[in-house]
């Protein structure tokens, strides 16, 4: 095939990149030599414990945030369960490599075949322990591909992106996926383009591609323009920044905050803490351990690296968003539908030891710095109001054993439909900050995660805006701040609506400081 082919996907937001293409090699065929059962089952073992080692390998160099991810195939592979079920295919006469693919496969299907979205996403770590151990019982190398080049494949697994040297550049491509993935997160934490749902696509490896994180196009054989109309857009970006933060001009509605959401302890050792107005978003349950989930000094320290980052600017920290696609610990549940289970601050207040410990650490931290604690997953005022008297009683236990602490504002995500239509009923809440991901998806019925109806996802918009022009105008009859943190917050596409809402204050990624800031000091807003 020659010529210029451009196809139309959905990227991360990260900038393009170009490279020669890297094809993932299909599904590996296991050998079909056999060894007595014994032997066989010694193979295995030993392959098992191969692949586990180089994860936990790989856990021990990564952050949290990573660990937790790989955490899950390790869990899978020490699982004696799934050893026993390869065993009795062993015994049926099966070498050791078939006997493997056999019992992974039906927990492969199990995970394709769920009804839950993200369950579903979990299949791609699953084939990656099943790949893994088949590589080491051929004694194949660990699956990589050269730096600089585009990844080409239908998926990838987290542990592929972790052990890969991205400091050459190069991007992914892949014909499912989702921008809401375990990969795609990683992804856009470390400034690596990617383009997922373009469906079936054959390319020739080394053929030339440009993948655009920031527009979603991918061109196979791209032409001098197109690199070049890829380079003008970064550089318009690139543009508006500077070593020194360049505040938005104010609106009649008041000044313009940028704020950071951080996943990860190292975003901040990356950031100049002048590029932005401070933290919007800190996902503890990210940055916290699964270890350390009751440990109150681990906690405090891991906070107050954030505020001394931040000196006197705001931090607003997130209470553990546990449940969903976020177990840690073991402290999530083994529900049907855990999307619309017990997650967020209805899972803590169930868990109190875990609230306790989380409350603890956050007035112990909170006596230096601007700290503002945000409730997850809040639906009905009651859960605000018992989660201040949980706090109140920490603080007051905690002043009669002489600890100094300071009582912070206490704020809510509004992400649940009740409690973006009756926000009113919520005065309680000292603030509010929009999560449209969640508000987007339960409003629409559809997960963003999922490509088979990522257009209903994306055409919920309007309900949402008008959802945000609703609670916009309720805060500030409240007399209460209000801003947004979801992803629409960090689409230029998306600003200049949410601008007219009213709106003045909006927490975005780390990479997305710059593109942000620009569209905001551009965006003409009537009136």
């Amino acid at each position: 095939m020659s010529g210029v082919l451009r196809l139309q996907g959905q990227g991360n937001g990260q900038g393009y990149a170009t490279g020669p293409a890297y094809v993932a090699p299909a599904a590996i065929r296991p050998a079909e030599n056999r060894a007595s059962p014994s032997l066989e089952f010694d193979l295995l073992n030993a392959a098992i414990a191969a692949a586990a080692v180089d994860l936990e390998s790989l856990m021990a160099q990564s952050d949290p945030l990573s660990a937790e991810i790989i955490e899950f195939q390790v869990e899978m592979l020490r699982d004696p369960a799934i050893g026993d079920m390869a065993l009795e295919h062993i015994g049926r006469g099966q070498n050791a490599a078939l006997a493997w693919a056999a019992a992974l496969e039906d927990y492969i299907a199990g995970f394709e075949l769920s009804g839950d979205d993200d369950i579903q996403a979990r299949a791609v770590d699953v084939i990656d322990i099943r790949d893994r151990v088949l590589r080491a019982l051929e004694g194949s190398p660990s699956a990589d591909f050269p730096p600089g080049s585009i990844f080409i494949g239908r998926d990838m697994a987290p542990s592929l992106f972790l052990g890969h040297d991205w400091t050459g550049g190069g991007g992914i491509v892949l014909e499912a996926g989702s921008t809401a993935s375990h990969v795609a997160l990683l992804a856009r934490a470390k400034g690596v383009p990617m383009v997922v749902g373009l469906g079936s696509l054959t390319v020739e490896a080394e053929t030339p591609v440009l993948a655009d994180g920031a527009t979603g196009v991918v061109v196979v054989r791209p032409g001098d323009d197109d690199v070049a109309a890829a380079a003008s857009r970064k550089r318009t970006v690139a543009a508006a920044a500077s070593p020194a933060f360049s505040p938005v001009k104010p609106t009649q509605n008041g000044p313009i905050e940028v704020l950071v959401n951080i996943s990860d302890i190292s975003e901040i050792q990356r950031l100049d803490p002048g590029a932005c107005d401070g933290v919007g978003l800190l996902r503890t349950e990210f940055i916290v351990p699964s270890a350390d989930l009751l440990n109150e000094q681990k906690q405090v320290e891991l906070y107050r690296q954030v505020l001394d980052w931040a000196d006197d600017k705001p931090v607003t920290i997130r209470l553990f968003d546990l449940g969903g696609d976020k177990p840690l610990g073991g402290f999530g549940l083994d529900e049907r539908n855990p999307f619309l289970g017990l997650r967020g601050i209805r899972l803590l207040l169930a868990k109190p030891e875990i609230l306790k410990v989380q409350a603890r650490a956050l007035l112990r931290a909170g006596t230096t710095g601007a700290l503002k604690i945000l409730l997850p997953m809040v639906t009905v005022p009651n859960e605000v109001a018992d989660t201040r008297r949980l706090f109140e009683e920490e603080a007051a236990a905690l002043s009669t054993q002489q600890i100094a602490v300071r009582m912070p504002s206490i704020g809510m995500m509004v992400e649940v439909p009740a409690a973006a239509i009756m926000l009113d009923t919520f005065t309680s809440a000292d603030f509010f900050s929009l999560g449209t991901n969640d508000l987007a998806q339960y409003l629409a019925a559809a997960a963003r995660d999922n490509s088979s109806v990522a257009g209903l996802y994306h055409q919920a918009e309007p309900a949402v805006l008008r959802l945000v022009v609703q609670d916009v105008a309720t805060a500030r009859s409240m007399g209460k701040p209000i801003g947004i943190c979801g992803d629409m917050a960090g689409d230029p596409a998306s600003l200049p609506a949410l601008l007219a809402t009213g709106l003045t204050q909006f927490s975005v990624a780390p990479a997305q400081l710059d593109a942000v800031r620009t569209s905001l000091m551009q965006a003409k807003v009537d009136g």
